[in-house]
């Protein structure tokens, strides 16, 4: 903390001191004006500026002031590149700045575990090196504007379903070096102003009281220096908080908690030096906002030209025989599909961005000269099905034609914040059309506009696909860049696309029970379980084509000693005759482990543009967390000794150089020796990947992974109702029941007409929510008394 706000603290009374820990209302801080202290707002994110100017929530109701939409997290991942998302970044920042936003509230950070958690749009990655390089980058573009951010949803916050209550149970190993490993490189490279704690419990604990996660892990060991704040509503115990870390709590409990708070330091059960802390906090981010120059315009042709940059680096061509690209003047085609001219181009939820504008395929494919006939295909009506009328005059359209483009993908009521995905399938009106069209066109083209993995049963039938995710506002005229061959798709997938639904390692346990949910997978997240468990993708980790190709060689280690860091160069060719950028991918693994390991991890990535016939020399720079794994009984990262195989390749399947290294490590594997006949399961996999079904963990194995007994995965009979009991719960009971039915009329209310998704999304997270969190949708209008008298009646 700044000697100033040291001071500043110093001045405060108690009862000041307290309401600096919660929200003035929805978006904005308390000041203390006295002290020269002003409120100051934070808005959603990540991917746009969402200020609501005037009737406030956290849901993607209500309007939002104008912002450029850049792409989400899903598609700009699919970049590898890190000075791309610090431009966007500084972009963002921008105007934050022309709107007086102190925060904005993102990136997000968290593992894409399954293909079914209905935010993933939002996030990077399946693995965190990647995802946590590019947060620090966006971080670092953003606050270069003297902006802050807020780095979301820490930790373990990874499914929709029951996300306020779910304790997420899962092995010290898996936590280390999977589902915290990327918030700590964001933290430690991009040093964000704020971390958003979750909403859910992490072996028991509530992230929002959770002193490991909230103290020991980010203050002490990553020497975060910032502000913790929850996320909205994700408040348990407020005084609880304070001890573990919580600083923040938003949006405002209506003075409720501050009253705790101070009660907490008067009767002795809390430390005055804590909150005094936690004062600091929020008064260096306060002066941080006040310094920051505020206001000013902002450029919104430069931002849309940032945007439209951004999606066309993102895109991943999937396919490719030999149908794109095409010349706009001598090619006769059709344009299918109504996502052509209203594109999915962002997610459902709170980080539904308000355009600048809004281009589409259809008006940029036509700008630039190519001449089509269009068809809708099907209707964007939610819960439509197949409708025959509209594939007929498809195919119509698509019949003679030199090439039929056909737009496709996952509508709002598919995937949204609020619910998870219950299947992988794209609408069956999508599927049959792409099918029909694809048999009365032999070169028909796919183009996907979706935020996460779908199943394309159609694949083998289409010419080419072309994968957009969520591309944004000017996500229409980058497309129309790339199947026009004005640039090369240069794009990779950050996350496996499966063949089955099966094949994900959390399949067995997603979403888990109404209490807990088991990361039985441990370690094998993503690509590091398909690679150690030789079950093919789709489409793996890493992948996307080009318009040329790319050739590789000369793959040199050097390194002056066993124990020193490593430098790896590798010469990248472009080997075609167009110009192009290749995503150079490197993996470490130890196939002769005494532990449990994944085949390769990713430890280093490197976008490189070359003209055709140039040849560049790509380095890595390799340190000991490049071979470490987290050892629980030392507490620490630990190297094993061994010969580790270092490959380079285009994906996690496509390696295309390879060499070994000799590393003397520590010796640490030792305490691990039991471990092999404790938890058989994860050693098996290694040795002999998985033969047939879901893979499957027996209770015994996790449990001595874990090193405690499994806790309870369901209700015990007549276990009482409590705050943390969700409406879900409790309607089983009358009295709940009644409850439910005057909450749902309310929130009718104060929602007014919405479409069918956002419907959707209000009934699962009411459904989902503790009857705590109803304090916070109310904003005054329920009161903890009257939830007090709930519960008595909910437990007789």
């Amino acid at each position: 903390m700044s000697v100033k706000s040291k001071e500043l603290v110093s001045q405060m009374t108690l009862e000041e001191k307290a309401s600096l820990c919660s929200g003035r209302d929805f978006w904005n801080l308390k000041g203390i004006p006295r002290l020269g202290l002003e409120p100051v707002m934070v808005t959603d994110g990540p991917h746009g500026l969402r200020k609501q100017a005037e009737s406030a929530d956290h849901l993607g109701i209500n309007q939002s002031v104008p912002a450029v939409c850049f792409p989400t997290a899903a598609a700009t991942a699919c970049s590898f590149d890190k000075d791309l998302l610090e431009e966007m970044g500084k972009a963002l920042g921008e105007e934050c700045q022309a709107e007086k936003v102190a925060v904005i509230l993102g990136p997000g950070a968290n593992i894409k575990r399954s293909p079914l958690c209905g935010r993933n749009f939002e996030y990077f990655s399946e693995d965190p090196l990647l995802g946590g390089d590019l947060a620090a980058a966006l971080i670092q573009g953003i606050e270069s504007r003297g902006v802050g951010t807020s780095l979301k949803h820490y930790a373990v916050n990874n499914q929709e379903r029951r996300r306020m209550t779910i304790n997420a149970v899962v092995d010290e190993r898996a936590l280390r070096e999977i589902y915290l490993a990327g918030f700590e490189r964001a933290v430690k490279k991009g040093k964000p102003s704020t971390v958003m704690c979750s909403y859910n419990r992490i072996n028991g604990i509530y992230a929002s009281e959770n002193k490991k996660i909230l103290t020991d892990i980010l203050r002490d060991e990553w020497g975060f220096g910032g502000l913790v704040v929850t996320d909205w509503g994700a408040t348990n115990d407020r005084v609880e908080g304070i001890r573990a870390g919580l600083d923040l709590e938003m949006p405002s409990s209506g003075g409720r908690n501050d009253a705790k708070i101070v009660e907490a330091v008067k009767n002795g059960s809390l430390d005055e030096a804590l909150l005094d802390i936690t004062a600091e906090r929020v008064t260096d981010l306060i002066l941080k906002a006040q310094s920051a120059g505020w206001g000013g315009t902002y450029d919104k042709a430069a931002h849309q030209a940032v945007a439209r940059k951004a999606a066309r680096e993102s895109a991943v061509l999937l396919k490719n025989d030999d149908a794109l690209p095409v010349k706009a003047a001598s090619t006769k085609a059709a344009v299918i599909g109504a996502f052509a001219k209203q594109p999915r181009y962002q997610g459902a939820g709170s980080s539904r961005i308000n355009p600048t504008q809004l281009d589409n395929a259809y008006d940029a494919l036509k700008e630039q000269g190519l001449v089509f006939d269009y068809a809708d295909g099907y209707s964007l009506k939610p819960g439509s099905g197949p409708d025959q009328a509209l594939i007929d005059e498809a195919c119509a359209a698509a019949r003679g034609k030199d090439i039929a483009f056909v737009f496709a993908g996952l509508p709002d009521e598919y995937e949204s914040e609020g619910f998870d995905r219950e299947n992988l399938s794209l609408p069956e009106s999508h599927n049959r059309l792409i099918e029909a069209v694809a048999k009365v066109n032999p070169r028909t083209v796919v183009i996907l506009l979706c935020g996460a993995p779908a199943l394309l049963p159609w694949a083998a039938e289409v010419k080419a696909i072309l994968l957009a995710y969520l591309g944004g506002q000017a996500g229409g005229g980058a497309i129309a860049d790339l199947l026009l061959g004005k640039f090369s798709p240069c794009g990779k997938l950050a996350e496996t696309w499966p063949k089955a639904l099966e094949d994900n390692s959390s399949f067995a346990y997603f979403p888990g029970t109404i209490k807990t949910v088991e990361y039985r997978e441990s370690i094998f997240a993503g690509y590091r379980y398909y690679d150690t468990a030789n079950i093919s993708p789709a489409w793996p980790f890493g992948f996307g084509l080009s318009y040329t190709t790319f050739s590789y060689g000369n793959l040199q280690v050097l390194r002056e000693q066993n124990s020193s860091p490593a430098e790896v160069s590798v010469e990248v060719k472009n080997s075609g005759d167009v110009p192009g950028a290749e995503i150079v991918q490197l993996y470490i693994g130890l196939p002769a482990s005494k532990i449990f390991r994944a085949r390769r991890e990713l430890k280093g990535f490197e976008k490189v543009f070359l003209q055709p016939g140039e040849t560049k020399k790509v380095t890595f720079k390799l340190d000991d967390r490049s071979f470490a794994y987290y050892n629980v009984p030392a507490k620490d990262w630990a190297v094993e000794t061994g010969s580790y195989l270092i490959e380079v390749g285009a994906s996690s399947r496509d390696i295309r150089l390879s060499a070994d290294i000799s590393v003397k490590g520590d010796g640490k594997e030792a305490l691990l020796a039991d471990l092999q006949n404790k938890a058989a399961a994860y050693y098996n996999l290694v040795s002999g990947g998985v033969k047939t079904g879901p893979w499957k963990v027996p209770d015994a194995d996790f449990s001595a992974l874990l090193g405690t007994p499994l806790p309870a995965a369901a209700r015990s009979p007549g276990e009482p109702y409590t705050m943390n009991s969700t409406v879900a719960e409790v309607y089983e009971h009358p009295a709940g029941k009644a409850f439910l039915e005057a909450l749902r009329a309310g929130m009718a209310q104060f929602i007014g007409s919405v479409d069918e998704t956002m419907a959707r999304m209000f009934e699962a997270m009411i459904m989902d929510m503790p009857l705590r969190g109803v304090l916070m949708l109310g904003q005054g209008q329920i009161t903890e008394e009257q939830l007090t008298g709930l519960l008595t009646a909910l437990n007789g």
